[in-house]
């Protein structure tokens, strides 16, 4: 089976997209090949974010924060987008979004829930690829709210 390769984006490329990188090559380094950027990367990446990954035994420590356009020139089969932030053409073309509050700067409780949500989405995407037999998973259907409208 091919490595999917899968872009994680967010604002500042300093939480929540290295976390889903760091959990991505963590929980799924047998079917994908793992990368984040940010749309304004941050100068580093906070203490609060390797601290929690560390609480899960997915060390970051060799992650840093880079820019969108770093990628410029690469091929992805995925683009997970959490910053809200429209992404440049070649990107958004393979883009799947994810909505996930941004912890930074928030206290460890607020770093955990995001790392969790993250976890869970991480792992939820890795199943579909390993379902889709390496090969690009159809978009999970929106789940449902309590009035019918779409939660992400």
């Amino acid at each position: 089976m091919k490595k999917l390769r899968i872009l994680f984006v967010c604002v500042g490329n300093a939480c929540r997209s290295q976390m889903a990188e760091g959990f991505a090559k963590h929980l799924g380094a047998d079917i994908v090949e793992a990368h984040s950027a940010g749309m304004m990367p941050l100068g580093s990446v906070p203490s609060q974010t390797r601290k929690v990954m560390l609480e899960k035994d997915a060390p970051i420590d060799d992650q840093f924060p880079k820019g969108v356009e770093v990628y410029r020139n690469t091929e992805f089969d995925l683009v997970i987008n959490m910053s809200g932030i429209i992404l440049p053409k070649g990107l958004k073309e393979k883009e799947r979004r994810w909505t996930v509050g941004d912890p930074y700067g928030s206290g460890d409780g607020e770093f955990r829930q995001v790392r969790d949500d993250i976890e869970a989405r991480v792992r939820e995407l890795l199943q579909q690829v390993r379902d889709a037999k390496g090969d690009v998973p159809a978009p999970a259907p929106p789940k449902r709210g309590l009035f019918g409208f779409g939660k992400s």
